[in-house]
């Protein structure tokens, strides 16, 4: 008996084989030939992702029809389509600012039962390597999740180094402002730099002579803009404010706040007198063309700006974290934009849609996208390390876009926060126009929130 029991110990042994390593191919399989629709906003970024995503097909046998529109369109037309029930799209591109409307509306799939299905999940995707507390910020809400980041947009500061490092001006700056000029890392000395570089036509900049007026400082102006977003994000928190407090209440008009919006107010001063009608892409541009000596940028439209044959200014920039509240580096806030691509709940394909967003966000297809892009905006913590994010003259810029990750969040879940958005991005343009003074202009802010809601935070 005990030699029998040995010898079939042995065969059992002999004949188990190890299991099977989970592939694309294989979970993928029941939903071969399925064709999904993906809407997505066109950037740079976009444009590369776009080249790499037939591999997916060719992978999995899941045809995707991955369709860009502008900022402004893949909002409203993505909006459109899961509010009306029509349900093109499979899987649409969410800002931050968006999951709390569509949350509230029931127009967004939680995909927990799909990431617990072994057939489904990719068990080596990492979900810890995900860059938080921005992933966890805004692709989860309620204790579920809704989907993997896809993009972290973020914030940086951008100024012309050969201006900040030029022997004259900063001789000049040093007998003005009695410390050394470099780039901003304080909100006290991004205003001295905006007001020592704000020079009319016919002053000398760097030993030459201005042919028309050069400003100290450029930032997003616009009312249809994230104008509001960057005083809230940059300047409001970074002071220590919110607009809600803990229990989600408007709290527009605290004292951290208005000094918070009188620091970004002054700014306006040293800006371009066009500035009002500045948009997120205008900044950039601005920079680009040697108007402006510092800025506050959305760092992935830098990555089309600062190229040689681009900008006569490339490999001039030095880039850095978003300035701070004096002593009070530890509350340090940037303005970021974590979008996530969710599953409409209208979608006939959830399975393959899955699928598609996972492979989207997995390590090598991450890789792949900043080697093909010569850099880029992770979603992954590990991606910090490429040669490609660490080498080059764009390095600086990336450890700014590191710096502005480790601290950026997604919005609060607000089911207004549209209305909310209009109104105080109105306000603030008039704050920055001088329409307003901060006092009046935060008094206005909270009466106008406490009309649209009381509390503003998704139950």
């Amino acid at each position: 008996m005990r030699i029998a029991g040995l010898a079939m110990a042995v065969s059992l042994a002999v004949n188990v084989t190890p299991a099977a390593a989970w592939t694309y191919k294989e979970a993928a399989e029941p939903y071969k030939g399925a064709t999904i629709r993906v809407l997505d906003e066109i950037t740079p970024l976009q444009e590369i992702l776009k080249t790499i995503v037939p591999e997916f097909t060719a992978e999995t046998g899941i045809n995707v029809e991955y369709e860009l529109l502008n900022h402004f369109e893949v909002i409203n037309k993505g909006q459109a389509d899961m509010l009306s029930g029509r349900g093109y799209y499979d899987a649409i591109m969410l800002h931050g600012f968006q999951v709390g409307p569509m949350l509230s509306a029931g127009a967004l799939m939680a995909i927990d039962e799909m990431v617990a299905d072994k057939a489904l999940m990719n068990p080596d995707f990492d979900e810890a390597d995900m860059i938080n507390p921005a992933y966890a910020t805004t692709a989860v809400s309620g204790g579920k999740r809704y989907g993997f980041i896809n993009w972290n947009y973020n914030q940086i500061y951008w100024a012309r180094g050969d201006l900040l490092s030029h022997p004259d001006e900063m001789a000049a700056f040093k007998a003005k402002y009695g410390y050394e000029l470099k780039p901003a890392s304080t909100f006290k000395e991004l205003r001295d730099v905006a007001e020592f570089f704000t020079r009319p036509a016919g002053a000398t900049l760097a030993g030459e002579t201005l042919e028309s007026d050069f400003y100290g400082i450029v930032m997003e102006g616009i009312k249809g803009g994230s104008t509001f977003l960057s005083l809230w994000g940059n300047f409001m928190k970074s002071y220590g404010g919110d607009i809600v407090d803990a229990s989600g209440k408007p709290a527009f008009d605290t004292p951290e706040n208005i000094a918070a919006i009188k620091t970004w107010a002054e700014l306006w001063k040293f800006a371009p007198p066009g500035m009002a009608e500045y948009s997120l892409i205008d900044v950039p541009t601005v920079m680009g063309n040697g108007i402006a000596a510092q800025a506050i940028a959305w760092s992935d439209f830098v990555l089309g700006i600062d190229k040689d044959g681009v900008s006569p200014y490339s490999g001039k920039f030095v880039y850095g974290p978003i300035p701070h509240k004096e002593g009070m580096v530890e509350a340090r806030s940037v303005e970021a934009e974590p979008s996530v691509t969710v599953i409409s709940t209208h979608t006939e394909n959830p399975e393959a849609t899955f699928l598609f967003l996972q492979w989207l966000a997995e390590r090598r297809q991450q890789e792949a996208l900043l080697k093909a892009g010569q850099g880029g905006v992770p979603i992954r913590e590990s991606s910090w390390a490429l040669p490609v994010m660490q080498n080059g003259k764009l390095a600086g810029l990336f450890k700014a876009m590191e710096s502005s990750l480790e601290v950026a969040t997604g919005k609060p879940k607000m089911p207004d926060f549209y209305e909310l958005y209009d109104v105080l991005t109105g306000i603030s343009q008039e704050i920055g126009l001088g329409r307003l003074s901060p006092e009046e202009g935060a008094k206005k802010a909270q009466a106008a929130m406490l009309d649209i809601c009381d509390p503003c935070l998704l139950n």
